[in-house]
């Protein structure tokens, strides 16, 4: 099935190698190291971004991270370590899932260019 992002059901062949235009989205602010850069594509926003979904890119770098609503992600590549402020630590690396539930805040540490397709509920 080839990426269709007009579609009825918008979606993306093969996310971890997607090589179609992706929008940027600016500086991950607050960084402690590194100069991270966002983009990715947006499959749906609803109104008021109150549900969103697609897929995020971010370049290596650390910055605190605090998720406002709960946040499922399936890490497609690249590698990242996300500690709790509670001192728990998450590897990711491909094919790793994992859902953020609201108010998780800690650090995130991207080691290499990191894709994950998400949604943001």
């Amino acid at each position: 099935m080839p990426t269709n992002l007009a579609s009825s059901a918008p979606h993306l062949e093969d996310p971890a190698s997607y090589s179609g235009p992706l929008k940027d989205w600016g500086h991950q602010p607050n960084s402690i190291t590194g100069n991270s850069k966002n983009d990715g594509v947006l499959l749906y926003k609803a109104h008021e971004g109150q549900l969103e979904s697609g897929l995020w890119q971010v370049t290596p770098g650390t910055w605190p991270l605090e998720i406002p609503r709960d946040e499922l992600c399936h890490f497609v590549s690249g590698r990242a370590t996300y500690t709790r402020d509670n001192g728990e630590v998450v590897e990711v690396e491909p094919d790793t899932v994992v859902l953020f539930p609201a108010g998780w805040k800690g650090i995130c540490t991207v080691h290499q260019t990191l894709r994950n397709v998400y949604m943001l509920s």
